[in-house]
């Protein structure tokens, strides 16, 4: 299914094909303190229709995750990496980015990032 979303201020939008069918929830630093639910892509999955050029980039610990913000309002919708056991390039999707997501009816999976 395809889902629109985009930052607080709407100045970085973007499309995802995925099916939602769980996120996870991440308890490392990073994603508890900004409450993060995310849903893991193939990077193709996901296509950037704005924005894509004034993006900043956080990374932390082994610096393998490109966490992609917009500058002027913070929030930060996607995260670029690769999938560690095959090195395919892949999309961590905030989903409280995704527009018209009723966050309640999603399974969430509890992720033990403390210890990567």
């Amino acid at each position: 299914m395809l889902h629109k979303g985009s930052c607080h201020c709407g100045k970085v939008t973007f499309e995802v094909e995925t099916d939602l069918e769980q996120v996870m929830e991440c308890n490392c630093s990073h994603c508890s303190r900004k409450g993060y639910l995310l849903n893991f892509v193939p990077r193709e999955a996901l296509k950037v229709t704005q924005g894509g050029d004034e993006l900043s980039t956080y990374t932390f610990n082994k610096h393998a995750i490109q966490h992609r913000f917009c500058p002027t309002c913070g929030c930060a919708p996607f995260a670029d990496g690769q999938k560690p056991s095959s090195g395919e390039k892949m999309a961590a999707i905030n989903v409280r980015c995704l527009e018209g997501i009723e966050l309640s009816t999603l399974t969430t999976i509890p992720v033990d990032g403390r210890s990567f």
